[in-house]
């Protein structure tokens, strides 16, 4: 049976192989009819709360805009809020990102196979302290670990988007309220302006 062979970025090498399947598991069973966002971490599936209304408006606004880009582009596809991605780590095995941008085998109704290239975290409001700046950073750890090439950290009362990369995984280009923010060339020629992450004052 011929099938296709996804390298690096998700391109088709065209080779003859059988495409790699997740082997079952029960935690990733579990998932999947687990009620709301969750993710599997440290052997464990963990609840994600919900969200307020201006980190979901930004999250929002930002998987709006991958997508219309992404159909202007020969590969990837755009993703808004609680779609689950699976990993390989040794103390993760799902990722639920609040945007994202994917390129790999194609889709299925189940969990997408793989990290996204692309993960957008935003910050709710009990995202911040000192516990919650050692769950951030391990969690971006873990992206860039499980392949995911750039990861931005949007925090919307320090008016900030931190973007990681795997080149930079430590010290994050930052930006800021009358800049564009992007994602270099893990999604090619797109940006988002900052100032467009708060909503309208109506």
């Amino acid at each position: 049976m011929r099938e296709l062979v996804w390298g690096e970025g998700g391109v088709n090498l065209g080779q003859e192989n059988i495409m790699p399947t997740i082997a079952a598991d029960p935690l990733i069973e579990a998932l999947a009819k687990t009620v709301g966002k969750a993710e599997i971490v440290g052997g464990k599936i963990r609840h994600l709360m919900p969200t307020g209304g201006k980190p979901s408006y930004a999250a929002l606004k930002i998987a709006a805009s991958l997508l219309l880009h992404s159909e202007t582009l020969p590969e990837g596809i755009a993703f808004g809020d609680n779609a689950g991605f699976l990993c390989d780590l040794p103390d993760r095995k799902s990722f639920s990102p609040d945007a994202a941008f994917y390129v790999g085998p194609p889709l299925e109704m189940g969990f997408l196979p793989q990290p996204p290239v692309f993960a957008v975290e935003v910050r709710s409001e009990n995202d911040y302290g000192r516990v919650a700046e050692i769950a951030i950073a391990a969690k971006i750890a873990d992206y860039l670990a499980a392949g995911t090439r750039c990861v931005w950290d949007v925090d919307l009362l320090n008016e900030e988007v931190r973007k990681y990369t795997t080149d930079n995984p430590i010290t994050p280009q930052i930006f800021r309220r009358g800049e564009r923010a992007d994602a270099g060339e893990t999604v090619t020629d797109w940006s988002i302006e900052v100032n467009s992450l708060w909503p309208p004052i109506r």
